[in-house]
């Protein structure tokens, strides 16, 4: 058996997609795509005491067929900006002074313009910091075509996959017979559950950035991926 997991980066993302990850033998980065306006690609969620905050990595869209891949950031000092901005609503939590150091020498060493190439970094630090191994490869490697349901198939078997975990909104448009007929067995991601941490400003919510997950439980957040 042998699970893949395929998504298109998000920037600083949320625990599910980490659990995701780390349920994968294999996870492909799927930016080959259209990029999205106001999509998770270039943004994400923090907790502050007014409530929930984006966080917003500012980019250039040139035209609509522009490609994730494609897309880089529109202005210098976007990442002092949000490391400050991470200093300012996290500094006092019980693990930043262990973790902060880590994100902040990513942060201010960025050395890529590239939106794809940013997430990447950061997808790959906190995978180190949640003990997860799964391999990451880009999708671009695996030279895919057809539709979305022919290209993920397509990476699946030159991964020589056997499982494919996905997200539950792919419901609206996966045909699972197509899937079936090549013996690929789909299991859907189930994001209900999740248990509750140690979190500044409640309400609580789960739907925040896993830099929170890691700034208030530090070595203990890989916990919290588990149901």
């Amino acid at each position: 058996m042998k699970k893949v997991a395929i998504l298109q980066s998000n920037y600083i993302p949320w625990k599910g997609y980490f659990d995701i990850i780390r349920q994968a033998d294999i996870f492909v980065i799927y930016d080959e795509v259209q990029y999205t306006k106001n999509d998770w690609r270039n943004r994400n969620l923090i907790k502050t005491p007014t409530g929930n905050q984006w966080i917003t990595i500012p980019v250039s869209q040139k035209n609509l067929s522009q490609k994730i891949n494609e897309t880089e950031v529109s202005l210098k000092n976007w990442n002092i900006k949000h490391w400050n901005t991470l200093v300012a609503n996290y500094g006092k939590t019980s693990f930043f002074k262990e973790f902060g150091p880590i994100f902040k020498a990513l942060y201010l060493e960025m050395d890529t313009t590239f939106l794809s190439e940013i997430n990447l970094k950061f997808i790959k630090l906190i995978n180190e910091i949640l003990d997860i191994t799964t391999e990451i490869i880009d999708s671009t490697s695996l030279e895919l075509n057809g539709d979305k349901n022919e290209r993920l198939i397509e990476a699946i078997e030159k991964l020589n996959g056997t499982h494919y975990i996905s997200g539950p909104a792919a419901q609206s448009y996966m045909d699972m017979d197509a899937f079936a007929a090549k013996n690929i067995t789909v299991e859907w991601m189930d994001y209900q559950n999740y248990p509750e941490y140690h979190q500044q400003h409640p309400p609580f919510s789960h739907g925040v950035s896993v830099v929170d997950l890691i700034f208030n439980e530090g070595a203990n957040s890989k916990k919290f991926l588990i149901k």
